[in-house]
Parts: structure tokens; sequence; C-alpha cells
């Protein structure tokens, strides 16, 4: 094991722990509940962000900024909204500090606040707030912004990436005329999740609708993309959320329609966090370390050389040197690892575990003979190959890799995926197997309640366009409609 990684099947959590501090990912700070996040680790989700900024601004949208503190009185507006953050809100209540003549730093209590400041946890009332001041007519609509931003969620028990008091995400926050078209937009971004989640990260996704219970707060429905990860529990990896009109009556935003009519604001809002960081360990990496798709690697290939002197490493960094630009010319990002201070095995371990795609390493042997070592990270397949035409080689491996991890986890989720038609069967799959289960509800809140309280299992979601069949409640035995998807969850 690289680095004395402990064995997934041996303690799944420990694994993830030690993964995301020994491959330089992130590592707890000094701020119980917060982390602090590595270079390695945020050029990762820099490459994340690239990604989702552009098929943001694709699709119409602009980005802006609003402010991280939120009068405590915004929150007050929309009932369901407030109530559903409550037990996670940072209150600011003073402004400034003081010495109390013994050195020490001490609140001023002098300097309190006329009303509290909530830390943003999410940011509908502030931007409804402000929108009422950009919108009086439908000429001022569709208005589509999104946001990159850090907010704060007081978490009592937390994990680094998957759940930490502050961490990192967009949040997408747009108003419409008309009902239709915000439905519309919450659908389009849903499908821009699954296409991202999908295509870049190599982790196929369910699209589905939220039970009521399971709804944002202050949403008339809520859309998400579920994920399975290794261990046969879900993760949620995005959401969007139909808001009809509930924030718009909330802050009075009014436009007036082509026809001459008043009505209120039809709004959305969407986001994905730094838990997409999570997701992409938990789905993918092994024993070893991490599995990256070549899409989001930092570094798609490692260059190490194997010499015995200062000339035959000249002779391999000149080749070198050529092979960098060819790969530069194909947007290969590529890192030469030439130093002399760890040898090559060292080195081999090291990209391993931070999930370099594809690593090449090239000795005298393969100056003279024109060839050169290729591993690949997903397979751990080795072969000796020609340097002749290398980086339109090593632009297709890419391609395939990013294929295969894909079809790999399709395949895992394929095979943890089961339809049970009794409590009992149900509960025996969950405890034995895992995974994503379909079964039959009765469609009520206290069956929904009675199960996850019962098993730690709650419904992941109402599959989109799910098939229509007729069956009966496995809890209740009352009838059902259609089955949903069943999982413990992250």
């Amino acid at each position: 094991m690289s680095k004395g990684l402990i064995s997934r099947n041996d303690d799944y959590s420990q694994w993830y722990n030690d993964l995301v501090t020994k491959a330089d990912l992130a590592e707890h700070s000094a701020v119980r509940g917060c982390m602090v996040i590595k270079p390695y680790g945020y050029s990762i989700w820099e490459k994340m962000q690239a990604a989702l900024d552009k098929m943001f601004k694709d699709t119409g949208h602009s980005n802006a900024y609003f402010p991280l503190f939120i009068p405590k009185s915004f929150f007050s507006k929309e009932a369901s909204h407030v109530e559903g953050f409550a037990t996670e809100c940072a209150v600011v209540t003073h402004y400034r500090l003081k010495n109390d003549g013994n050195g020490n730093i001490i609140v001023d209590e002098d300097a309190k606040l006329e009303e509290e400041l909530i830390v943003r946890p999410t940011s509908e009332t502030i931007i409804w707030n402000t929108y009422r001041g950009w919108i009086q007519s439908y000429r001022d609509l569709p208005i589509l912004v999104n946001q990159w931003a850090n907010v704060v969620r007081w978490e009592m028990r937390t994990r680094l990436f998957l759940r930490t008091t502050e961490f990192l995400w967009q949040e997408g926050h747009t108003a419409h005329a008309t009902a239709e078209e915000a439905i519309e937009e919450t659908e389009r971004m849903l499908d821009v999740y699954a296409d991202f989640a999908e295509n870049w990260m190599a982790l196929p996704v369910i699209k589905g609708r939220k039970t009521a219970t399971e709804r944002f707060a202050g949403a008339i429905d809520t859309y998400c993309i579920e994920a399975l990860m290794q261990d046969g529990k879900a993760l949620q990896a995005g959401t969007s959320h139909f808001l009809g009109q509930n924030f718009a009556k909330a802050f009075d935003v009014k436009f007036t329609s082509k026809e001459g009519k008043l009505d209120h604001v039809w709004a959305t809002s969407w986001g994905v966090s730094t838990r997409l960081m999570g997701a992409l360990i938990m789905a993918h990496s092994d024993d070893s370390g991490l599995i990256i798709p070549p899409k989001l690697a930092p570094i798609q290939v490692v260059i190490v050389p194997i010499y015995r002197s200062d000339e035959e490493l000249a002779k391999i960094s000149e080749v070198v040197d050529s092979l960098i630009a060819k790969f530069k010319a194909r947007n290969i990002s590529v890192k030469y690892d030439n130093r002399d201070t760890q040898r090559p095995g060292f080195k081999f371990a090291e990209y391993e575990l931070k999930g370099v795609p594809v690593r090449l390493a090239m000795g005298g042997r393969d100056i003279e003979n024109g060839t050169v070592e290729i591993v690949r990270r997903d397979t751990k397949d080795k072969q000796t190959i020609s340097r002749e035409n290398l980086d339109l080689y090593v632009e297709n491996l890419l391609e395939e890799i990013q294929k295969n991890i894909y079809t790999k986890a399709l395949n895992f989720r394929q095979e943890k995926t089961t339809e049970v038609n009794s409590y009992e069967e149900f509960k025996e799959v969950l405890d034995s197997k895992g995974g994503f289960i379909y079964a039959h509800w009765d469609g009520t809140p206290e069956t929904e309640k009675r199960i996850k309280d019962e098993t730690k299992a709650t419904i992941r979601c109402v599959p989109l366009n799910n098939k229509q069949e007729t069956g009966n409640c496995i809890l209740t035995g009352n009838p059902s409609a259609q089955r949903v998807i069943f999982a413990r969850a992250y």
C-alpha cells in the first residue's frame, strides 16, 4: 500500500480520511470543522470550477458576488427557509474587540450590532432582497446569475470535503416571468450537473426529484443527481430547486408583464460544492491512492527519468523536452520530475498515490531503442512502446482512461442496484449488499420517516422518467404507482 493506506475493505472511512491527507488534498485547520484545501486539492477544484463555469456561461449565465453577511431579519421573511437553516447558522453579534488591560483580547460589549448578521449559509434571502431593486418590468427578466463563494453551516460531525462547517460552492439564482420558464431553467441546470458528473468526473448519476421531506427549505420542487460510492452509500452530487414565487413574495419582488399586469417573479436556485471532491475520491480511488479522471487531473502525464550519471540524465532530458512540447501542443498537462533527491521507486509511488493518469519512465536503454515505459493509473497496466507518435498515443490513451473509469463506476452501480418487494428483503439487501434499492413506497411522509428511523435509509429520489408500475408499499402494503430509490447516504 502506498504510504501506509489502509484497505477500503478493512475500514472505508479511515481509508478515505488517510487518502485525503496523504495525497495532499486537504487537512484539518485550527478552526474546528473547517479545512485547509492544499494546492494539489485546490488545483482539482479549479479544474472543476473552470469546466462548470464555462457550462454556466454557455447556457447564458453571468457571475456576480453578494455579501457574506445577511441581516437576521431577512431570514424571518420566508418561514420554511429560516426553519430549514436555523440550527446551522453562525451569528455575528459584535463588530469590535478590545484589550482588557491585562493583555487579553476580549469582545467589546459596547460594540454590539443593532441587528445580528448571519454568516451566509446560502444566499436566497439577500439576493432576492437585491433583485427587488433590479426588477420592475418583464424587460428586466430573466436574470441568470451565478455566484462562486464560501458558505458556513455549523456542523457537529465533520469530514474533509464531505461535510465541513465552511465549504466552497457555486450557487445559481435566477428570476423569470413565468413558472414554465423557471421550471425549464431548473431542469436545464440539472442536466448541466449530470453532464459534468458523467463526462468530466466519470461519475454515473441518476437524475430525480426529492420527496417533500427531503426538499430544499423554501422550494416547491427539488431536483437532484445521486451517485453511488464504493462502500455502497449514496451521495447527493448536486441540486437544482424550483422556488416558485415564495422568495419573490417574501421580498415583494414584482414585475409588470407585457399585458400590463403586476405579478411576482418566479425563481430557481441551484448549486454544487467541494463535496464533489469527496465524490471523486470515493467513487474511483483504490488502496494505492487516488484515481483521477484525466479531464480533471492537474497533471495528466508525469515523466520520470532513470539514470546513472549526469550525462545520461542530459540525454534523457533532451528527448523529454521535445516530448513535452508535443504534449503541450495537444493541451496535455505534463510534469517532468527530474529531482535528484528521490529515487524513481519513491516517485512512482507518489504519483500513484496522487492519481496521475499516465506515468512515463525513460532510461538510457530507452534512449538508444527509441522507447518509453508507460503505465496507466486506472488499470496499472505497464508496457514498453515506441516513442514515435507518442503524443497522439497518449492523447488517445487519456480518452480511453476517462471512458474506462466511467464504465467501471457504471458497472459497479449496476451490480449494486436491486429491486425488492418486501420490507424484510429490503432490510436484508440494505445490510448485506447496500447500494441503490428500488422499492415501492406509499407516498406518505410517515412511512418515509419510519423507514429512515428503523434502517437509516432515505429516499434518495424519485427518478425522472421513472417507469410507472403498480405495486404495494414495502412497509404498509398500500398502493404505489412507481418505485423510488432508497439508500444509506452521506
